[in-house]
Formats: structure tokens, sequence, C-alpha cells
């Protein structure tokens, strides 16, 4: 029993093209992580949320506000717009103008 010629082709491209796409997603996997570790050795801080994760999380804070988990997710939302104020250069893509708008959760 002989494989057909495509079955041929199609495991050397895998063979190919799997480690491939792996290692370039490794290698900007560490280079992100390598980006955070040195921002976090120059500010003693980074900030724990992208913009689209911090508004989610205010959003959810907003709609669910006697859940058990809200005051830890309040702390959580505010130490990072706290955060965002301190720090030099954000490790997500905040502008100036988004950190400026952001406004702490009273309890």
């Amino acid at each position: 029993m002989s494989l057909s010629p495509v079955v041929w082709a199609s495991m050397i491209l895998t063979i190919i093209v799997l480690p491939g796409v792996a290692s370039v997603v490794l290698v900007k996997s560490l280079r992100s992580e390598e980006r955070k570790l040195t921002l976090l050795k120059e500010q003693d801080q980074i900030d724990s949320y992208s913009p689209r994760a911090l508004a989610d999380l205010r959003e959810w804070i907003e709609k669910h506000p006697d859940d058990p988990y809200t005051p830890v997710a309040r702390d959580r939302y505010n130490e990072c717009v706290e955060t965002l104020r301190e720090i030099e250069e954000p490790y997500y893509d905040w502008s100036e103008a988004e950190i400026n708008q952001l406004q702490t959760i009273d309890k």
C-alpha cells in the first residue's frame, strides 16, 4: 500500500511548516516577556491590563456590583489605573489621552 503524492506532499509540508510557525510564535512570545521584564526592572511596576481588558473589567464591575468578587476586581482596576499614572512607559498600547481619561472606581 503506497501513499498518494498528495498525502506525501501534505506530510512534507506539515513537517516543514509546523516547526517554523512554532518557532516564530516562541520567539515573539520570548521577546514580549523580555520587554515586560525590562520595563519591570526600570520602573518597578508595570500596567497589568490592556485598554480593552481594563474596559471589560470596568464593565463587569458596573454590571455586577453585588458579586463577591467585585471588591477584588475593583482593587485590581484601581491598582492598574494608579500604576498607569505613575509609570513612564506602559507595556500595553495606552495613549496619554486614554490614561488621562481613566478614573478610579469608588467603593
